[in-house]
């Protein structure tokens, strides 16, 4: 009993220990996003941090501010979610579809 909970706790570092390090790649990982035909790009990190965002001038009109922000918000969501979505994707690689609270 011992020897095999020494093993599974070897199992669980080696496990801690992966998952530690593919946070690390995929906080250095991007991903992007265009809204409004391309008038809007964003690019978040693994971290799912928002780290730019790229507005095509033609789409500024001071007449119409709302559209703008409207096209931002969905550009700033859509990112993110692809963010999320790749590093759950890229955990549940790592622990075969074992769900981990607060990791996948």
């Amino acid at each position: 009993m011992a020897k095999g909970m020494g093993n599974m706790m070897k199992q669980a570092q080696k496990l801690q220990s992966k998952i530690f390090k593919l946070q690390e790649e995929l906080a250095e990982r991007t991903v992007e996003t265009t809204v409004g035909g391309g008038m809007i790009r964003a690019v978040a990190s693994g971290k799912q941090e928002l780290l730019s965002i790229k507005i095509d001038p033609e789409v500024v009109d001071p007449n119409d501010v709302q559209m703008l922000e409207d096209l931002i918000v969905a550009a700033v969501n859509d990112v993110l979610k692809k963010a999320q979505e790749m590093v759950s994707e890229e955990m549940t690689k790592l622990t075969g579809g074992f769900k981990i609270p607060g990791i996948t």
